[in-house]
């Protein structure tokens, strides 16, 4: 199997459907989720929803450029989305969410081996490679705070 095919493979675990990592997925974890659940502040922390949204921007951002278009997202700007206020506008979101993950993954899938060691937009930036890695190591690290403030939330009903 091709490195590419191995890499997208590993996204798709963290987003849609994998279990191996972290025995479970964000895709596990949101979609049946309440949306009152999702917005539901627990002390200072990031909501749930604030938290999909901000690895959604990032996916988002990155298949631009993956597509042939500019890097426009900023870190300044990745936990800046409108509010949720009703279920309707959270399984919208959702959907849109696990579709652009997997148009990453299709993507990352779809790449020349070549295209890897790439550089990515800008020197500072590294390759296609560290990108990609990236992304799922972020994405991880996120999912792990929306398990724990699930569990926070399941101790205050």
């Amino acid at each position: 199997m091709k490195s590419t095919v191995e890499i997208a493979n590993r996204f798709r675990e963290v987003i849609l459907n994998g279990t191996w990592i972290a025995n479970t997925n964000f895709k596990d974890q949101l979609e049946n989720l309440d949306w009152k659940i999702a917005v539901s502040p627990v002390q200072n922390l990031n909501t749930i929803a604030v938290l999909a949204q901000h690895i959604h921007y990032y996916i988002n951002g990155i298949n631009q450029v993956f597509k042939g278009g500019t890097l426009d997202i900023k870190d300044k700007f990745s936990f800046d989305f409108p509010s949720i206020h009703s279920q309707e506008q959270w399984n919208t979101f959702l959907t849109q969410f696990w579709n652009d993950a997997e148009e990453f993954a299709s993507l990352v899938q779809q790449m020349p081996v070549e295209k890897l060691d790439e550089g990515f937009v800008e020197v500072q930036y590294g390759t296609y490679k560290r990108n990609i890695e990236a992304m799922i190591e972020h994405s991880y690290y996120h999912l792990g705070q929306i398990v724990l403030i699930k569990k926070q939330l399941n101790n205050l009903t």
